[in-house]
């Protein structure tokens, strides 16, 4: 059903997806994005212009799981991505009604409930208010006013998350009192004051099939066991996510990654080349597979392969660095100074810009020294 009109998706945005969806497989997901003429990746690559945090990533029920989640979500936002709930993205395709319109602003909400920014930025980026951004309506406020009470009284934001897609329709809450604690031993849960019932049951689309919940469970697995540093174990995950869809880019390159941390470097270099014959515009399997060649000592492959990852992103500075000291190495110092100050524009504060800097005075002193001795 088409909502109210609203925000729509413009052709060729990019959205990544962080932690399988809750509410809508991605593999139909992918299929109403590239209907709009867009993209929707598992992950996040440099490419990445909007990044839809599913819902499941609520499952982690420890506070650790919740610092990492808005750890990740801070990390994205600065580096400039559009953080979308899973209703938001939803509602960006027409496939959920929009809410009536609203004339709250994320300051108003915040100084009307009490609820501290980041809360509501948590609790919005997971659907917890009728609005996943602002403006805002006056039911959001009450909700607001509700969570901050709860949070008062102890609970987290991940908690009031989680129980509120027990609930059913969140703007059914705005009627009932919430509070903190369990008649079964959970003390983070919320309850209503109606007979103290939890907020159980799943707020789920019927929309799936058993490959979809295989897939997204073995990828997130693979995830996981690569943070871990599990290589080989990690890599035969990505490989039997790709043998369920073999056009995954980003398995490939994760794949190739761990195969790369476990010693294989030519079924590595197989996959990246995979990567990027599904995606010719995925920059960092072209940088990584620089990375890989020049580990190898193949020089003018690793040229090559930099080359056009400077090419696809004129701001990505990783790859002008290497390329710079590929040169440096190779005895082309007036190519290696020019390529590190091209660094410098893109990057003038970080431990390798002062390398970069180090790099053209050594290449400006040597130049002066040749000309001292002609004279």
């Amino acid at each position: 059903m088409t909502g109210n009109a609203g925000p729509v998706i413009v052709p060729g945005t990019v959205f990544g997806v962080v932690g399988a969806l809750a509410a809508f497989p991605l593999r139909l997901a992918v299929r109403e994005v590239e209907h709009r003429h867009a993209e929707l990746r598992r992950g996040v690559t440099r490419r990445t212009s909007h990044v839809v945090f599913g819902r499941t990533l609520l499952a982690k029920t420890t506070k650790a799981g919740d610092v990492e989640i808005e750890r990740r979500a801070k990390a994205e936002r600065e580096a400039g991505r559009a953080l979308v709930s899973e209703n938001g993205f939803l509602r960006l395709l027409g496939l959920m009604k929009a809410p009536e319109a609203s004339s709250l602003s994320r300051q108003s909400l915040i100084d009307q409930s009490r609820l501290a920014g980041g809360d509501l930025d948590m609790l919005s980026l997971f659907d917890a208010f009728e609005h996943d951004a602002e403006p805002y309506s006056f039911r959001d406020l009450i909700l607001a006013r509700k969570y901050a009470g709860l949070i008062a009284s102890g609970a987290s934001w991940g908690a009031i998350a989680r129980s509120v897609h027990r609930s059913g329709a969140v703007a059914s809450l705005t009627a009932k009192s919430l509070n903190l604690g369990s008649q079964h031993g959970r003390p983070d849960a919320i309850y209503l004051d109606e007979g103290r019932s939890e907020l159980d049951g799943q707020l789920l689309f019927d929309l799936g099939s058993p490959e979809d919940d295989t897939l997204e469970e073995l990828f997130a697995e693979a995830e996981m066991a690569e943070e871990e540093g599990r290589h080989d174990d990690a890599a035969a995950l990505y490989q039997r996510c790709l043998a369920i869809d073999p056009k995954d880019a980003i398995a490939a390159f994760n794949r190739a990654n761990c195969l790369r941390g476990a010693g294989r470097v030519a079924e590595a270099a197989h996959d990246y080349a995979r990567a990027i014959k599904l995606d010719p515009g995925f920059v960092e399997a072209w940088f990584n597979l620089a990375g890989l060649m020049s580990d190898e000592g193949k020089v003018a492959s690793a040229r090559r392969h930099l080359q056009k990852a400077m090419a696809l992103d004129k701001t990505y500075a990783d790859p002008v660095f290497n390329l710079a000291r590929l040169e440096f190495d190779a005895g082309h110092l007036a190519e290696a100074r020019r390529l590190w100050v091209r660094y410098l524009e893109l990057d003038a504060e970080s431990e390798w810009a002062r390398i970069a800097q180090k790099g053209i005075q050594f290449v400006d002193l040597h130049i002066a020294g040749e000309r001292d001795v002609r004279a």
